[in-house]
């Protein structure tokens, strides 16, 4: 479906405007549609209905015309959809209210009008719907072979419950083309997910009867394997396996002596491995030197997970067990021995254990693959073939028509201007949408180099960086690590003995440089300070007058964030990986991370428990090393910048604890 021709060139001259108002510049309809986003906020649907004739004509029209159907979707005629859809079409709004009306005619089990709408749907990342459509299928009697495999990945990648993948697989279970294996690893990944209602979708799949029991075990599971007898049925042992999942997540030791004493000897040697390995992940993710003794009573690591794999590698990497690591990445699906940090530090065994030439000669090749300055495991490959992290040669420049192209796209010129009126999360979706690879038409490189230059130009730093990391083969880093308010940042922080590279580093991922930006927990502004570690920092600091309104104040914001940052990074020794890390997930953590071995801080890093303050670390770390190379033009090594991380001199054990 296309738009009108009358239509077309009445939105894109209003889009076209709209790219050369000023950043300043307000439009009179700006207000109707920053009220219109807060009332589709607070679900008013009467307001809404009211106030969308007075933005139609408005560049952002099709935000204000779906937040108005989308309010009411439920009531609406499909004759009102089709009306949207066409008058839309070809937006991102035609394909989000596509999606939202695709949801709803899956519950209402509406199979014809699914069929019809789905083909014509360009996101690719919902998997309920592909459930949905999974499911039509197998009603058809028209499914493909690969479905089951297909359903499995979808379901299995679902966090919560949702009602197509759950619906399809019941399906798929009943036409025999899912086991019962297939649903009860369903419910054991869910329970150790702590996703209650999706387990219990699960097992209400495959052994309906045994679901009061299911909700007996997940009262109390240790209780349940204490008080409940031995007994052959293959349904009491999967509840067995489940309860033993769920007494490791809060007592690992605890659930291994409940196995060991009582139900490993009656459990098959499938679900034995799965709840050992269980059991040696949350140990490792406690630290506890233990843990490997837990994965070395796993027979066969095949039966793990991938997530249970790779702690075991971390756990081995800690206690130094690098002829571990091999095996245990190979076990991996392939898609997981594909991330950098395993192609690392499979790698590194290899070179650690090389009896030969050929085994060093592979291990080195691994590296040469990886090696580069994208990211944290990838400038360590660098350092390892004895070279350094430097920004790579500029991409040539772009052309007044691949300029004029980003300039001249409907999509982007809406987001930006949804950006720039206050409805960033709408503008967000909107940006990511135009530039995605995966639709129709998506974007080339240049295309995508282009866009992100557009986004650079007008200050709109998160879309111009996320969009220029997202090239492969031509890299422009002056657009990945954007320096934006220079002066400020590094008079601030030579001010205060800070490299400006780690504060542009931690920056970066902090905030992509938005001012604005206000995480979900309250922290604010350019170095995302929270209300409360910023006024312990202003009295700190001999800050007088400080309110955490100043927050919103890009000068202040600086200053305060700078200020923790120093003091944070001088209470742990200058460590800038532990200093990272307190500057997440807060001071106390990482006193308690750091006990144990002294560790290289690469392996101490890549064994954080918290899934997001790893990544945050490692990606602040490899930040600080590329904008070192850019503020310096030297060439810069990141394993020089690590060092070791081991237990804190109990000299100075008390000194920082009132870090907030």
């Amino acid at each position: 479906m296309f738009l009108p021709k009358i239509l077309t060139s009445l939105v894109m001259g209003a889009v076209l405007m709209a790219v050369m108002v000023p950043a300043n510049a307000q439009n009179p309809g700006d207000n109707v549609l920053q009220d219109m986003g807060q009332a589709f906020k607070k679900g008013d649907r009467r307001k809404l209905t009211q106030l969308l004739p007075l933005a139609r004509g408005h560049v952002l029209e099709p935000w204000a015309a779906y937040w108005e159907l989308k309010a009411r979707l439920d009531e609406a005629a499909p004759e009102e959809v089709d009306d949207f859809l066409a008058r839309y079409a070809g937006t991102y709004q035609e394909d989000r209210l596509r999606g939202d009306w695709l949801h709803l005619l899956g519950q209402r089990r509406d199979w014809d009008a699914f069929s019809t709408q789905y083909p014509l749907f360009r996101m690719n990342d919902d998997r309920e719907l592909r459930c949905y459509a999974l499911w039509i299928d197998q009603v058809k009697g028209q499914a493909l072979p690969t479905a089951a495999d297909e359903l499995r990945r979808s379901w299995y990648a679902q966090r919560d419950a949702d009602d197509g993948c759950t619906q399809a697989a019941a399906r798929l279970y009943a036409g025999r083309q899912l086991s019962a294996a297939d649903i009860w690893r369903k419910a054991r990944l869910a329970t150790e997910a702590n996703r209650g209602r999706a387990a219990r979708d699960a097992v209400e799949i495959v052994a309906p009867e045994a679901l009061p029991a299911l909700v007996q075990m997940a009262d109390s599971p240790a209780k349940y394997l204490t008080r409940h007898g031995s007994g052959a049925g293959a349904v009491r042992k999967e509840l067995v396996v489940l309860a033993l999942i769920r007494a490791a997540l809060g007592n690992p030791d605890g659930a291994a002596q409940l196995f060991e004493t009582r139900w490993g000897a009656e459990l098959p040697a499938e679900a034995r491995n799965w709840v050992m390995g269980v059991i040696g992940k949350q140990a490792a993710m406690k630290l506890d030197p233990d843990a490997l003794g837990y994965f070395a009573k796993v027979r066969r690591d095949a039966d793990l997970t991938d997530d249970m794999l790779g702690w075991k590698v971390r756990a081995a990497l800690r206690a130094g067990q690098w002829e571990l690591v091999p095996a245990a990445i190979r076990a991996m699906s392939p898609e997981a021995r594909n991330d950098p940090a395993w192609i690392y530090w499979n790698a590194k065994a290899g070179l650690a254990l090389a009896r030969g030439e050929s085994a060093r000669t592979e291990a080195l090749q691994a590296l040469q693959g990886l090696a580069g300055p994208r990211g944290f495991y990838e400038q360590l490959a660098l350092d390892e073939l004895g070279q350094k992290t430097l920004a790579p040669p500029r991409p040539a420049p772009l052309t007044p028509e691949e300029r004029a192209q980003a300039l001249n796209n409907p999509g982007l010129a809406r987001a930006l201007y949804a950006i720039q009126i206050g409805l960033r999360p709408e503008g967000v979706r909107e940006w990511n949408y135009a530039t995605n690879l995966h639709t129709a038409g998506g974007m080339g490189e240049r295309d995508l180099l282009a866009a992100a230059d557009l986004a650079c130009q007008r200050e709109v730093w998160d879309r111009c960086i996320n969009t220029s990391e997202r090239t492969r083969s031509q890299a422009d880093f002056d657009q990945r690590y954007p320096m934006p308010f220079h002066d400020l940042v590094l008079r601030r922080s030579r001010e205060i003995g800070l490299d400006p590279a780690y504060v542009y580093g931690l920056m970066r991922q902090e905030s992509r440089f938005v001012m604005d930006a206000r995480s979900g927990v309250g922290a604010s502004g350019l170095m995302q300070v929270m209300p409360a570690t910023a006024r312990w920092t202003a009295k700190k600091i001999g800050f007088t007058g400080f309110s955490p309104e100043m927050l919103a104040d890009r000068d202040t914001n600086v200053q305060i964030g700078t200020a923790y940052l120093k003091l944070v990074l001088d209470n742990f020794s200058g460590s800038m990986a532990l200093a990272a890390a307190a500057y997440n997930a807060g001071p106390g953590r990482p006193r308690t991370w750091r006990i144990g071995p002294v560790l290289d801080t690469a392996i101490w890093a890549e064994n954080i428990p918290f899934s997001e303050t790893r990544d945050y670390v490692k990606k602040v770390l490899a930040n600080t090393n590329v904008y070192a190379a850019l503020i310096s033009g030297q060439a810069q090594s990141l394993k020089s910048r690590l060092g070791t991380v081991g237990p804190r001199d109990d000299s100075l054990a008390d000194a920082g604890k009132d870090l907030p």
